[in-house]
């Protein structure tokens, strides 16, 4: 069993983890898991959100044929699923039984940018929600922060109920604030928020009204983040694999990809549970779920 980390963040990779029914296959896959520990998948593929449990065995499945383009994930405290539809440039909250609650964006809209439609090239300007949005998290007071993306260079403020409040971001290659990619958001108990700025290679972090406090940039195009109870920083990255950091962006873990998949085949999302396991998507086809058992000495 192949072991990675170090002390208190070292874990065993679980071979052959998810039990999918037979024929079916994941694509790009945002992960949350919710209370009792049953794995989300939102699946860019045929069957978007799969749901499983903590051994793996599957659950349930919907959403086939409206989500079509699946790119970021979170879970509220109701258990509710809010998931950013990539290319049909929505951002939708659904409760865990697949029932539609809210629409953020129009559906097939995207804001007027002027990007060319391929990633390596920045937006022209910054716009309005959304254009290929990424990913969505929640503030402590309720708020919901949206990264917006691939085709905008921006972060949407939202209420709950799904008002825009404003938005902060420019493209760019090196000031702050200016995204080229802003891949994953997270928003910590203190407010902050954290941004994997992906093509940049760095973290941008800024307080809830946008204001750019500081930077990370040991950091091999990130793309997601997650953050613990004990204040770890679980960063996938897609020319690396995974980055766990405290809070001060100080390296804790790091290990490379469990293949030899070649620089751009690394991490794109992760999620922790409860007991502490990792749950990883590789940008790899037939690798695409990796789950970690969390096996170091806590306390």
């Amino acid at each position: 069993m192949t072991t990675v980390g170090n002390g208190k963040y070292t874990y065993e990779q679980v071979e052959n983890w998810e039990k999918l029914p037979d024929g079916w296959q994941l694509g790009q896959t945002a992960i949350v898991t919710d209370s009792e520990n049953r794995v989300y998948l939102f699946n860019r593929g045929e069957h978007p959100l799969i749901v499983l449990d903590r051994d793996g065995n599957y659950l349930a499945s919907w959403g086939e044929g409206v989500l079509t383009d699946a790119h970021g994930m979170f879970i509220d405290d109701d258990q509710n699923l809010y998931l950013p539809v990539k290319n049909s440039h929505v951002v939708l909250k659904y409760d865990p039984k697949g029932n539609l609650l809210m629409t953020m964006g129009e559906w097939n809209q995207p804001s007027d940018t002027g990007w060319s439609g391929n990633y390596s090239d920045p937006v022209v300007r910054a716009a309005g929600p959304f254009n290929s949005p990424s990913d969505i998290a929640i503030s402590p007071d309720g708020l919901l922060y949206i990264s917006d993306g691939y085709g905008n260079a921006r972060v949407h403020r939202f209420t709950a109920d799904g008002e825009h409040v404003d938005s902060w971001g420019a493209p760019g290659k090196t000031a702050p604030g200016e995204f080229h990619v802003p891949h994953g958001v997270w928003v910590h108990t203190d407010g902050r928020v954290f941004v994997a700025d992906r093509e940049n290679n760095r973290m941008q972090i800024f307080d809830s009204e946008g204001n750019f406090l500081e930077q990370w940039t040991d950091l091999a195009r990130p793309c997601d983040i997650y953050i613990d109870d004990d204040l770890a920083v679980y960063v996938p990255e897609l020319d690396g694999f995974m980055s766990i950091l405290d809070i001060n962006g100080n390296v804790l873990a790091r290990w490379g990809s469990p293949s030899d998949a070649g620089w751009g085949n690394g991490a794109h999302a992760v999620w922790v549970d409860s007991h502490g396991d990792i749950y990883v998507n590789q940008n790899l086809e037939g690798q695409r779920l990796i789950k970690y058992r969390h096996v170091g000495v806590t306390g």
